[in-house]
């Protein structure tokens, strides 16, 4: 069985090493633009921040390990054609220019994402820069040295981390973004409001609803963006704008999404036989809409991934679909999300209800205590759990992956007043936080 990869970060990664372990006959050969692998791009901000001394330590497998546990790596290739009707591909050794034409057995795609690029006058302009990849990474740590004014433009998780890290190391930071709050499609505007004044206290300024329309520049180097409603200075610049799926070697060959993101069954399987797919270059099944989305996170790949593996020679192991779950540590506050919002909930004509908890998550007589400000979001009629959001100085994060479980297993407010959870007064109170909202909503 000969399976060819085209692409090998997480999801890549992860389908490589399961089928080797799984299936002794398969011949496994992965073509690859970048001369790494497996490469953690969430971990950019803790590189730039000084929690991570060395961007080498943000990878978890080498195309060495994987050669020597038998994967032909080819390394610096980039694929330049797919047939999926004759199991046939064409590709480049970026190095030598050599062609190579190549045939598969199974094809797993795994091509990833990559930042969406603005065409913006000034757009490449020196220091202005991506935050995706490795050599991304240092070329950030290195310009950010000398950087005064810096500016980073999108305010999802990537940016508002990487905002963070800047104003802690005494930079002047800006934030701009287009939306009129920060994270808006994780979190609520009760919990951005509290995330936005910590910024405003660390000197961070808040450039939100402006536009981006260009880059000044001064010799070739970026001074400044500009905004539908001004300037702002800057010697460095991060586009943090969102990423979209690497599809285009399969456009018109396989069932996608409008954006591009391939479509593929429970199985990992896409709309053709034998060629599967995986990671940040697909849509998965989102669970609180039971829709096709497109929802690209490092949990996801890897669980695609693995799941493209054992899924090869027949259908084994079935994808249960995501939350899109999610945390973020800034400051002080550690925030997650899972689900929808009661914005988007709304936003989509979903008839839902909320309900918010703003209380001490130990008991009062406790020397030491923190408030937990939790929010959970419910179909109106069946009670269902489609959505939450958590914030407190306390690290309370892993009650999303609580409340993950409760909207994959389709659980009702009632169900979660009710579910047994521990008691013990350095953790919680005898009714825990998520007892009191599944309580109050049934009452």
């Amino acid at each position: 069985m000969k399976v060819a990869v085209i692409g090998c970060t997480h999801a890549g990664t992860a389908a490589v090493m399961n089928i080797i372990k799984q299936y002794e006959e398969a011949e496994v050969t992965v073509y690859e633009k970048n001369d790494n692998i497996s490469f953690l791009s969430c971990g950019i901000a803790l590189y730039v921040g000084g929690t991570v001394e060395k961007a080498e330590e943000l990878f978890y497998s080498s195309p060495e390990q994987l050669s020597q546990i038998g994967v032909k790596m080819n390394m610096r290739h980039e694929v330049l054609e797919i047939n999926t009707s004759e199991k046939k591909l064409i590709a480049k050794n970026m190095e030598t220019s050599q062609i190579i034409e190549d045939t598969y057995d199974k094809l797993i795609l795994t091509t990833g994402s990559w930042p969406i690029v603005p065409r913006l006058e000034g757009i490449h302009l020196k220091n202005v820069e991506l935050c995706k990849n490795y050599e991304h990474a240092k070329s950030i740590i290195e310009k950010a040295e000398s950087a005064q004014n810096i500016s980073v433009i999108g305010a999802g998780y990537i940016g508002i981390e990487l905002v963070e890290a800047f104003s802690e190391a005494g930079k002047k930071v800006t934030l701009v973004d287009s939306s009129d709050r920060i994270l808006n499609k994780y979190l609520d505007e009760e919990f951005t409001e509290v995330i936005e004044n910590q910024l405003h206290l660390k000197g961070v300024t808040l450039a939100l609803d402006e536009m981006v329309s260009g880059f000044s520049g001064k010799n070739g180097v970026v001074s400044a963006v500009r905004t539908s409603k001004g300037e702002h200075p800057a010697d460095l610049v991060i586009l943090c704008v969102g990423i979209r799926p690497n599809t285009n070697l399969v456009k018109g060959q396989v069932d996608m999404l409008p954006n591009g993101a391939i479509k593929v069954n429970e199985f990992m399987e896409t709309s053709v036989k034998d060629v599967f797919a995986a990671g940040d270059s697909c849509a998965v099944i989102y669970n609180p809409t039971h829709t096709h989305e497109y929802i690209p996170l490092a949990t996801n790949a890897v669980r695609m991934g693995t799941l493209a593996a054992k899924n090869l020679k027949g259908r084994r192991v079935k994808y249960r679909g995501t939350q899109g779950t999610s945390g973020l540590k800034l400051y002080d506050m550690n925030i997650s999300s899972t689900g929808l919002t009661e914005t988007s909930a709304l936003a989509m004509n979903l008839n839902v209800k909320s309900i918010t908890i703003n209380d001490d998550y130990r008991p009062g007589f406790m020397p030491e205590n923190e408030t937990v400000h939790l929010k959970v979001v419910y179909e109106e009629e069946s009670g269902r759990i489609v959505g939450a959001q958590i914030l407190s100085k306390a690290d309370l994060t892993q009650s999303m992956n609580t409340l993950s479980v409760c909207i994959q297993n389709e659980m009702t407010m009632e169900d979660l007043g009710y579910v047994d959870f521990f008691f013990q007064p350095h953790y919680n109170k005898p009714w825990h936080f998520l007892n009191q909202a599944g309580l109050q909503a049934a009452e």
